[in-house]
């Protein structure tokens, strides 16, 4: 298969000062993730990315990927999709709890918008059905011309991904009872189909009349006799499945991290798009030197000359919450701020522990010299600290403080990316320490020097902290979001995270190599003195 462009193409290549040199540590992802998935009539795989909010098509031959929605276009977080008979395409936005139409002319309209975290939906003779991912969520034939909904079924345990089998009942997983079900589209008491699963969460079905489902806890592929609910493995590819597609009698699987798998014989796998990074966001150096990587619902480590490995995820328990921010201690504990507005300490496979809670907006967050956790609330407009059990605060009043730093004396310093400034915080006060900067977002200090990722300027500044004096040690960099859109702020998706903002991060290592979130492109980008 050809190598294929990243998800998002860059006007120019990055360029560096002199004496420095910049190089991807990983390959740029191709999709912002892979979460619904639907055959179109033209044989394409059409993609739902909640991360990007963007749709996609994919060839199944080639993996030839084409935008049909960008990101900055009508379509917000969508986590599935469906298409009708005259080619209308209908996206759950699930982070705005609603379903929108785009047509065929690209004219779009919501057709309900009081569905809190809308997921999965699909069509059946004329009937449009979408449901809640919620417990005790509802599943409604929606009317298309914007009129109220039917009720088909009430107090769901987090429906997801469904469709209307061969018997004319509509089949789902009930998520958080971990079965599938199935009811009639009139209504009624619904029937357990199969149990003790791995987390189903979508069902769809084969040429032959049998259940297909992925399972997000497991990884596994399986198919099930409605009749009898015997279960038959087809695939194991690891935790994270999302949806499902038929191309014919050919089987593909999405994950969420964004890679499309083809199911072939005796659970073999044809990768047609490789796995990725959705943003990333938060970057931290262990003290071997590893760098660990926060992607909202992943988390991964990078070893020197390695691929990332998959560190926990917010399905297989033991993980914080959806990641952002990332600090680590010399002896590989995770600090770690979530979206649901928690700071945790964390090593991978274990319980984490609660340091704070009740965050509107946790952005960035550093280890002070003494052992305190600093961190900012770009909602609060705050940045605190966490030591022994007790949050006190830094400072306040700020314009969304979003990456943090703590300097060898323990000064803190915060990024204000809406005034375009970086400042110290003393007495309570943000005084500026460097300003005239586009949008500063991750922040990290290492030998007396300052190094900021500036989304705006797409770049890495180095600041003296003596002096103040500054250079541009790297720019035209792959971070952000493109150029001319508005950075992406979604919603949270019911109790499972908070609101879904990103946050471009950078860390420093003890070499003096910087790592940079990559997250336009969904890559890890390291630059290193020459």
């Amino acid at each position: 298969m050809a190598q294929q462009a990243p998800r998002d193409r860059l006007a120019s290549v990055a360029s560096t000062a002199e004496g420095w040199t910049v190089q991807r540590l990983t390959q740029p992802s191709r999709l912002n993730g892979a979460n619904g998935i639907r055959t179109g009539a033209d044989g394409r795989i059409y993609v739902a990315q909640v991360a990007g909010s963007k749709v996609s098509a994919v060839d199944p031959d080639t993996g030839e990927i084409e935008t049909v929605s960008p990101t900055g276009g009508a379509i917000i977080g969508p986590d599935d999709l469906v298409f009708d008979d005259d080619g209308n395409l209908y996206c759950t936005e699930i982070t705005e709890g609603r379903v929108r139409m785009l047509a065929p002319n690209g004219e779009s309209k919501v057709i309900w918008d009081d569905m809190p975290v809308a997921n999965p939906i699909t069509y059946h003779q004329g009937h449009l059905i979408a449901g809640e991912l919620r417990v005790g969520g509802r599943i409604m034939e929606l009317d298309r011309n914007g009129g109220a909904p039917r009720v088909i079924l009430d107090n769901v345990p987090m429906a997801n991904a469904f469709e209307v089998g061969p018997d004319g009942k509509l089949y789902f997983p009930a998520q958080g009872a971990n079965e599938i079900w199935r009811v009639s589209l009139d209504g009624g008491e619904p029937e357990v189909v199969a149990k003790d699963l791995g987390v189903p969460d979508s069902v769809k079905f084969d040429p032959q009349g049998f259940i297909v489902s992925t399972q997000v806890g497991s990884g596994q592929v399986l198919r099930i006799d409605p009749r009898t609910g015997d279960k038959t493995v087809l695939a194991d590819i690891g935790p994270g499945l999302d949806n499902c597609t038929f191309v014919g009698d050919r089987l593909f699987v999405s994950h969420i991290t964004g890679g499309l798998f083809e199911i072939l014989a005796q659970g073999n796998v044809r990768a047609l798009v490789e796995k990725g990074f959705q943003w990333p966001m938060g970057l931290a150096v262990d003290g071997e030197g590893t760098v660990c990587i926060a992607d909202g619902m992943f988390a991964y480590t990078l070893r020197p000359g390695g691929r990332p490995e998959q560190a926990g995820m917010l399905f297989a328990g033991n993980y914080p919450g959806f990641m952002r921010g990332l600090a680590c201690s010399d002896t590989g504990d995770w600090f770690t701020t979530t979206a649901n507005g928690t700071v945790s300490r964390w090593v991978p496979g274990t319980e984490p522990e609660l340091l704070a809670s009740g965050g509107e907006l946790l952005m960035g967050i550093a280890l002070a010299p003494g052992g305190a956790v600093v961190f900012a609330d770009a909602g609060a407009g705050r940045v605190l600290s966490a030591e022994g059990g007790e949050v006190s605060e830094l400072a306040s009043g700020l314009d969304r403080p979003t990456g943090v730093a703590v300097a060898s004396d323990g000064t803190v310093y915060v990024s204000l990316p809406g005034e375009g400034r970086i400042a110290k915080i003393a007495g309570g006060r943000a005084e500026t320490f460097v300003d005239g900067l586009g949008e500063p977002q991750g922040i990290a200090i290492r030998g007396g020097k300052l190094y900021a990722v500036d989304n705006g300027a797409k770049a890495v500044i180095e600041c003296d902290l003596a002096s103040g004096a500054q250079q541009t040690l790297a720019s035209d960099l792959a971070v952000g979001v493109p150029q001319g859109v508005t950075p992406l702020r979604l919603g949270g998706v019911g109790d499972m995270c908070g609101p879904m903002w990103p946050f471009t991060g950078i860390a420093a290592g003890a070499d003096g190599a910087l790592y940079v979130s990559g997250d336009l492109e969904g890559s890890v980008l390291a630059l290193r003195p020459a």
